[in-house]
């Protein structure tokens, strides 16, 4: 098993709605590793159109490709994280469309505030890989698809068992059974995360008292 330590540093204002309060849309503190999963292989192993005629995800068949490949990567954590407020409002052109002033609420529909991730903001996550791999030096991020660099390090590993505190916030949903003990939940579309994990079981040891599990691939729950 090759495993790459991979840091993100983010070049422009980084947008995904975690949280929507309001008319306060947040970006939260942690990258999914779906979304990171495409970034770093759209159009290699991930083929997606560049037209969908659907909103509806399919997390399942995009990413079957990686789980046939023995490819894993796991969610990004904040390294050195700044945040921007942005205001926006978007213009009502009446001759054509309804004016949508209240929108049946207490406040404008068309204005709001967008809470980004700043530039210079840097994350870590891991990519496990079953062979060796060459991941991009340039991916996209975000509903705005934000520049994002990756500098990639091969770490040394070896396999070890008994408890460890995982060195990447997990998608409990791709994880081995029974392996965590304590862990702070992460509320986050498509799928909550989970942060500071405590595991017990069969791990790659990174460094002392940190690890990955063995054994994390892509599941999804049954429609």
């Amino acid at each position: 098993m090759h495993i790459y330590r991979c840091t993100l540093t983010i070049q422009e204002s980084l947008y995904y709605a975690t949280r929507e309060m309001g008319t306060l849309y947040e970006t939260g503190r942690y990258l999914h590793n779906y979304a990171l999963s495409y970034a770093l292989f759209q159009n290699t192993r991930i083929q997606v159109p560049y037209f969908c005629t659907s909103y509806r995800p399919t997390y399942a068949d995009d990413l079957t490709p990686l789980v046939e490949a023995g490819i894993y990567v796991t969610p990004a954590q904040p390294m050195q994280i700044d945040y921007l407020l942005v205001t926006w409002k978007i213009g009502q052109v009446s001759y054509y469309r309804k004016s949508e002033q209240f929108g049946g609420r207490n406040y404008p529909a068309n204005i709001g505030r967008a809470k980004e991730i700043a530039p210079e903001s840097t994350f870590s996550c891991y990519v496990l890989s079953a062979e060796p791999l060459k991941l991009p030096r340039w991916i996209r991020l975000g509903k705005w698809h934000s520049k994002a660099m990756v500098e990639v390090a091969e770490v040394t590993l070896k396999e070890a068992e008994g408890d460890y505190t995982a060195a990447a916030p997990l998608n409990p949903l791709d994880l081995p059974g029974g392996i965590l003990r304590a862990f702070d939940i992460i509320s986050m579309p498509p799928a909550s995360l989970v942060a500071n994990a405590r595991c017990s079981g069969r791990y790659y040891r990174l460094e002392q008292g940190l690890g990955l599990p063995l054994d994390m691939r892509y599941t999804f729950p049954k429609p």
